[in-house]
């Protein structure tokens, strides 16, 4: 046990730090503390006393990716729950409205008819197509993953991380779908997006040096049924794989840079790690386009 070590600051336990408040003595980090006539304080303290011009997002206690804690830790969870299931009821009441938004890649209704699909200019799919389900088991697997799964991790991030994690790995495993798979084949479900909350959950855990090996065990276990489909489960490794690896990525982006960033530094980073994340999805399926638009 390192006897030496500081303290971490009480909001961001991640960061050791030699400040403490000089009111309540507790450690704060520089991006807490708020300096006062004698010394700094915490953000409660100086709540508690005259304030000092800060807005009250500078003082609100924050996640280990730098969100705002919420007063319900999951709301992103149980909205995007939402959606999927009311999508779900709507292509049960309406048949075939789900022809529309699945991902393919190109296609004809009719023989002579126009043209559809990602590549004739339908990218929404690549987005829709994420929350489709097939059957009651399908979306009931899929939406457990997402509540047991998404929701700790919602409240590990903060609700604007988590949602952009959320979609870039939707987005991630829909591109993959496109690149790889034959053009004219329908892909639907959100388990690319769930799949990409279990690889930021992976990266949330190393990064909290939590105990690896029940998680690990877990990722192995679904790639498993991925590339060897049991119980007559029928699934897309490509949004699988391209969900985890998206999932990986923009986590480690959203997690790493603690120790030694200031707040806009790190910021800077994770929003770029995003941006350069979705522009990779992006040139993997311009590439698949210009390979489709022979077919148009």
């Amino acid at each position: 046990m390192d006897t030496d070590r500081l303290p971490g600051c009480y909001r961001h336990p991640d960061r050791d730090t030699g400040i403490s408040c000089t009111r309540c003595d507790r450690p704060i980090c520089t991006d807490c503390m708020i300096s006062a006539s004698v010394g700094f304080q915490c953000p409660e303290c100086v709540r508690g006393g005259s304030g000092t011009g800060h807005g009250p997002a500078a003082n609100a206690p924050r996640t280990i990716a730098g969100g705002v804690v919420a007063a319900d830790p999951y709301l992103v969870t149980k909205v995007l729950i939402g959606i999927n299931v009311a999508v779900y009821l709507a292509t049960k009441v309406f048949p075939g409205l789900e022809l529309g938004l699945e991902l393919v890649g190109w296609y004809r209704e009719q023989v002579g008819g126009p043209p559809e699909g990602v590549s004739t200019g339908e990218y929404y799919r690549l987005l829709t197509s994420t929350f489709l389900h097939v059957e009651g088991m399908h979306i009931l697997g899929n939406m457990l993953g997402l509540w047991f799964i998404g929701g700790p991790l919602e409240q590990a991030l903060g609700r604007a991380r988590y949602l952009t994690v959320y979609l870039l790995s939707a987005g991630g495993g829909s591109a993959l779908v496109y690149l790889l798979t034959p053009y004219n084949g329908a892909t639907l479900g959100a388990s690319g997006a769930v799949f990409g909350l279990l690889g930021a959950t992976v990266v949330l855990a190393r990064r909290m040096r939590y105990e690896m090996r029940p998680l690990i065990t877990m990722v192995v276990f679904m790639l498993v049924l991925t590339f060897l489909p049991l119980f007559g489960l029928n699934v897309s490794w490509q949004a699988h794989v391209g969900g985890l690896i998206t999932g990986v990525l923009v986590a480690l982006g959203l997690l790493w840079p603690a120790k030694g960033h200031s707040a806009r530094n790190r910021k800077l980073v994770q929003w770029g790690t995003c941006v350069a994340v979705f522009l990779l999805a992006t040139a993997l399926i311009v590439v698949r386009t210009v390979e489709l638009s022979a077919l148009t």
